[in-house]
């Protein structure tokens, strides 16, 4: 990451004085979007457009009552207690190291994976990059922000936690392309996505593996697909079908700082995640597509040029996946979503 600047640590602590959301539900993308900037050439640009960003942002919620490692059960998914939880999570990680804080509560927010519309476990994979690259780059001194926004992550999806109804297992489903095509929309795609999932009824069965190295590998494929199929499907919802992408990466992008047990599990999440929001908001029949002929670092810049929050996150796992049919899907998105910067 080029960050030798400290620009990312410069917009971390400049965006920790603001909650995780604002009007009591739409999410603050601003951390993973800047994130998303720097890690891919355009530090540059970041001051500005947190500028241009700034009308979305609100103060911190105040905070009510401290959570305690014994009574944090009662306080799980009640988005009133973001503060808390944040505060909560910056005394562990005060207290232990990161990698032992977030193995101990993986686990235990995977159920609520779907919540605050999946954007938590995207914002905790954002933050798991950043120190994990800050640990490859020998920048060990400018972590504090950093340990900080994995604490502002952890919180806001320990606040949002959202389990999702049973769901009955469909046929078995050979790859991860084939899942999501199988996946039954839906009835009355109306309403906000917590309204959507308690109308979920059944997923194909996918999803599984037999050991941790299996799990890696599916999970790249269900990335590679849903990436893909935005590129047909996107149109949809443009906004809310990039997360069928983002947020199975950002559990791909956690994987290497889990201990190798939670690979499976974490796979299986991913792929409730992305099948919940296909189902939510999928289309009923496919659109055509425009091939691109722009090499990555073009997209990408046309994608920060835009300035749409989601746009920008979604372009970055194209790049992740880094194919053609990627690539075509992220200049899709950039068509599709309105822009940040008029």
């Amino acid at each position: 990451m080029n960050d030798a600047s400290g620009i990312l640590d410069e917009a971390l602590e400049r965006l920790h004085t603001t909650g995780p959301e604002r009007l009591g539900r739409l999410t603050n993308h601003a951390p993973m979007a800047v994130e998303a900037l720097v890690r891919n050439g355009r530090a540059s640009t970041v001051h500005r457009w947190l500028d241009g960003y700034a009308h979305k942002l609100e103060d911190l919620p105040a905070p009510s009552r401290p959570i305690t490692a014994d009574g944090w059960r009662e306080a799980l998914g009640d988005p009133a207690r973001s503060t808390d939880w944040t505060r909560f999570f910056g005394r562990e990680l005060d207290e232990h190291p990161w990698r032992e804080v977030l193995a101990e509560w993986w686990p235990r927010l995977l159920p609520g994976i779907a919540g605050g519309s999946t954007h938590p476990v995207i914002r905790t994979g954002h933050a798991v990059r950043t120190l994990l690259s800050s640990e490859d780059g020998g920048t060990a001194t400018t972590t504090g922000p950093r340990l900080a926004e994995l604490a502002h992550a952890l919180g806001y999806w320990a606040a949002r936690s959202l389990p999702l109804p049973p769901l009955t297992p469909l046929a078995a489903a050979p790859t991860a392309a084939a899942a999501l095509g199988a996946v039954p929309p839906i009835a009355e795609q109306d309403g906000p996505l917590r309204a959507r999932l308690d109308r979920l009824t059944a997923f194909p069965a996918w999803g599984t593996a037999p050991d941790p190295d299996t799990a890696r590998e599916r999970l790249v494929e269900l990335v590679t697909a849903a990436t893909h199929r935005y590129a047909t499907h996107g149109h949809g919802e443009p906004i809310m079908l990039v997360h069928t992408a983002t947020a199975p990466n950002a559990v791909l992008r956690t994987l290497p700082a889990l201990p190798r047990e939670l690979w499976a599990p974490s796979l299986a999440a991913a792929w409730t995640a992305a099948a919940a929001v296909t189902a939510a908001y999928t289309p009923p029949e496919p659109a055509a597509y425009t091939p691109t002929v722009l090499t990555a670092e073009e997209v990408f810049e046309r994608a920060a040029a835009h300035g749409d929050d989601h746009t920008i996150k979604f372009t970055d796992t194209a790049l992740d996946v880094g194919d053609p049919l990627a690539l075509a899907a992220a200049t899709r998105s950039i068509e599709l979503n309105p822009p940040l910067f008029q």
